[in-house]
């Protein structure tokens, strides 16, 4: 059990590791302070807790999300909700962003103070023709380098992590940015949503039942109790690497025009941290390295976007899809990668809320039949709650803040979280009441 445990947890570790995992850590370790450890307990909490917690619901349920969502909400939701979802872990969030991070992190300090728009395109041109064409055969050869290449550079940032924290330990804090002293919690809990990782195990799930089936069980018992220890060791792993990562941020020295400039901190902290600690030559260790990982991680999204929205809308075939997704990757790349976090979080804000609010509704039904009104109406009020947020914020409608404002856990950015447990109770009451799927458990006994 522990050998499958071990090589699930490998796959899982090289599916989820990406650029998001790689330099909101260090981020908002150098912004959050002294507010640090509030701040990482809600990254933790939002980056890791609900990724692995949707992950291992998604695995226990031989019907996956997809039939879920149908059956408790309606089909119209489920292709919405999906297709939001992977535009998002696919061309218009992830996949632009790997390659962003690869070439700020990677290629762009070793360029100097040049016209790096110019080597942004040519870069992202290179990396996307050469994703896009891996895309239309993709083999057990990108796979492979993927999990090759992921834990060695997951090694190397673990002996950043060891070294950096022996070097700068002594060096103080930074005063936290405004938006982290006033609710450092809350923050960092926003923060995680970046990561990606939650919505991804929705898709991910899929993958990781046909792994487990195919390295074969002796009994239910055993995969369930399987799942639930790779749960558990990715949790914890995932967690040290975020903690080890914002404490670097954390006491690592930025200088305060940098703190006060738009440039992305983690990415500032990850290359000078190299360069500093291995000397400037690691810069170009460190550039293949990124490079790499992050270009199996795009050319891997590339396929299963392409390949979820071809089955689910087969009218475009297979080939089509994937240009078109290279494509609008290609172009949000060259937007930067500050320009996609600024745009990309308010939709997370939206998508991050129901995806947690149907695991809580899965979970509960999997002890008590439900009123399909009822779970109708808790995602309703996620989604009316989760927009009114966002609408607040964005359009500046101070009528709309201050209604949100005064909803409890609203400065942990979980004003919709009571509401949606609320309407959970009344969904037990409520008539018309589904049973959990046939053969859906979480136990593990």
């Amino acid at each position: 059990m522990i050998k499958k445990s071990g090589l699930v947890g490998l796959l899982l570790f090289g599916m989820f590791f990406g650029a998001g995992n790689l330099i909101f850590p260090p981020a908002l370790g150098a912004l959050s302070g002294t507010q640090f450890w509030p701040a990482i307990l809600g990254f933790v909490l939002s980056g890791v807790g609900l990724a692995v917690l949707a992950l291992i619901v998604g695995t226990v349920n031989p019907k996956g999300y997809v039939y879920e969502l149908s059956r408790k909400i309606g089909p119209g939701f489920a292709t919405l909700y999906l297709v939001a979802l992977y535009l998002s872990i696919g061309p218009f969030f992830a996949i632009p962003r790997t390659a962003t991070t690869a070439y700020e992190v990677g290629i762009a300090p070793m360029l100097g103070k040049g016209n790096l728009g110019i080597s942004l395109f040519v870069f992202t041109l290179l990396y996307f023709g050469l994703a896009y064409l891996i895309s239309l055969n993709p083999s057990k050869i990108l796979d492979r380098i993927g999990r090759l290449l992921t834990p060695i550079f997951a090694a190397l940032i673990v002996l950043l992590i060891i070294l950096g924290a022996v070097v700068y330990a002594k060096e103080a804090p930074q005063a936290p940015s405004q938006a982290y002293a006033q609710a450092a919690f809350g923050q960092g809990f926003l923060e995680g949503y970046n990561t990606l990782d939650a919505l991804a195990s929705v898709a991910f799930s899929v993958v990781a039942v046909s792994t487990m089936q195919q390295l074969g069980f002796a009994s239910k018992k055993d995969y369930l109790r399987t799942i639930w220890l790779v749960g558990l060791v990715v949790a914890l792993l995932f967690s040290l690497l975020y903690i080890g990562l914002g404490f670097l941020g954390n006491h690592f020295p930025i200088p305060q025009a940098v703190l006060n400039s738009d440039a992305n901190k983690g990415v500032y902290v990850l290359s000078q941290a190299t360069q500093a600690i291995f000397g400037p030559t690691a810069q170009i260790f460190l550039a293949v390295m990124v490079t790499v990982t992050c270009f199996t991680t795009t050319a891997g999204l590339i396929v299963s976007t392409a390949s979820f929205f071809h089955k689910r809308f087969p009218g475009w075939g297979y080939r089509t899809y994937a240009t078109l997704f290279s494509l609008i990757g290609f172009g949000i790349a060259n937007l930067g990668l500050n320009a996609i976090i600024a745009y990309s979080l308010p939709v997370l804000q939206i998508l991050y809320p129901i995806t947690i609010a149907f695991v809580m509704i899965l979970c509960l039904n999997h002890f008590l039949p439900l009123s399909q009104l009822g779970m109708r109406l808790t995602i309703a009020l996620v989604v009316l709650l989760a927009l009114a947020d966002v609408l607040g914020t964005s359009l500046h409608l101070r009528w709309l803040q201050s209604l949100v404002s005064h909803l409890p856990l609203a400065q942990q950015s979980l004003a919709w979280l009571l509401p949606a447990l609320v309407m959970l109770i009344l969904a037990i009451f409520l008539p018309g009441k589904q049973k959990k799927s046939d053969g859906f458990s979480l136990d593990a006994k």
